[in-house]
């Protein structure tokens, strides 16, 4: 009974229609000359997962005012020989990735091969990233040794649609060594969460002097690693030798994460194990990625039946303790701004609900499109 009553709280709150409400305020932002201020910044992860949003709500509505928002602010970076304005190969930066999965997007939709070039650009910084003894992609080359969760939704999804799109079977076993790498090696066994980021050289301040983890769990961090798993599993063939097990992990930490979530308010905290710890908060852009990767893997048949309460209650949490409307549209609160592991940032718990907790920011706004247009999709 209980089941069947969040299911229909979710419905009713699915008929408000919330990624056409998230793209239309999007659009109001543009200016005159239809172009909005932000994604025109920088070729950056934020403004490409920004502009992904726009464009799967545009193939999903069929409104071409969304799609045509992506496809004109990419362009503004996509030269005809395929070079990206702003990017550097040199960097060897993970973040740097994010965008060009819109590549793909444009490259179905027209042939223009310039869009191929610049994919096969960014593909190239993959091959020659630097790497840790076993493999894994150092996060940047200012970060030696060191794999990020974040790392792994910034490029290991681009290379799972590139080694598809270019018939490179060789690069999916990449990503799936990739992804079962960093799982391995964050995973802590007493509570089945990751840790947010693991420096094989133990050199880092913030990395525990046995495993070399950070010593917590950061809501954001395990956000972009579970989109990470079900968006490379999309592009899987079903035949690879290593599907079952991504398939097998992501349900695992399904789990544990269904275990830490609040469940006054179906959301999930800054830290995700220490929600009655005096300063931690629940946080909307982990607690948005939960639900998209939960949403998505039971669309795609990824994840059991028994996880759609806990995405459906975590849907009904974000809209209704987390957006507000006004005549400029629709506003989401409770972001954490940036977090991240360095000499300043130390990882601890004090440090993670010491940064700055914002609105309206784009780090949210994205993946709140995102999850709304999969849950819409699967009810």
């Amino acid at each position: 009974m209980e089941e069947m009553g969040v299911a229909a709280e979710a419905a009713s709150v699915l008929l408000s229609g919330w990624s056409r409400k998230i793209g239309d305020t999007l659009l109001s932002g543009c200016r005159e000359d239809g172009f909005h201020p932000y994604p025109m910044e920088r070729w950056a992860y934020v403004p490409g997962m920004l502009l992904m949003a726009m464009g799967r709500a545009g193939k999903q509505s069929g409104d071409e005012r969304y799609y045509s928002f992506m496809h004109r602010h990419m362009d503004r970076y996509i030269a005809e020989d395929g070079t990206i304005a702003g990017y550097s190969l040199e960097e060897y930066n993970l973040d740097q990735i994010n965008q060009g999965k819109n590549l793909f997007m444009q490259l179905a939709s027209s042939g223009d091969e310039r869009y191929a070039l610049a994919a096969h650009a960014l593909a190239s910084q993959l091959l020659g990233q630097p790497r840790t003894s076993e493999g894994g992609f150092w996060h940047k080359k200012v970060y030696p040794f060191q794999m990020w969760l974040d790392g792994l939704y910034m490029a290991s999804p681009f290379l799972a649609e590139y080694a598809k799109t270019f018939d490179r079977p060789e690069l999916t076993d990449e990503v799936a060594h990739q992804l079962l790498l960093v799982e391995r090696r964050t995973r802590d066994k007493r509570t089945g969460l990751l840790y947010h980021g693991w420096d094989e050289s133990r050199e880092q301040e913030w990395a525990d002097s046995v495993t070399g983890c950070s010593p917590h769990f950061w809501s954001r961090a395990m956000g972009w690693y579970v989109m990470a798993l079900v968006d490379c599993l999309e592009h899987f063939p079903v035949t690879h030798r290593s599907r079952g097990t991504i398939v097998g992990i992501f349900e695992r930490i399904c789990h544990a994460l269904v275990r830490v979530q609040d469940q006054a308010s179906g959301l999930w905290h800054q830290v995700l194990d220490q929600g009655d710890r005096k300063g931690n908060y629940l946080e909307a852009s982990g607690s948005i990625m939960f639900v998209y990767a939960m949403a998505k893997g039971l669309r795609l048949g990824y994840l059991s039946g028994v996880f759609r309460p806990a995405m459906l209650k975590g849907y009904k949490g974000i809209i209704g303790r987390l957006v507000t409307e006004d005549e400029r549209g629709v506003h989401l609160h409770q972001i954490c701004h940036g977090a991240g592991l360095s000499k300043d940032r130390n990882g601890s718990f004090d440090y993670y609900i010491s940064e700055a907790v914002v609105s309206d920011h784009y780090m949210g706004i994205g993946p709140l499109l995102l999850a709304a247009l999969e849950v819409e999709r699967l009810l």
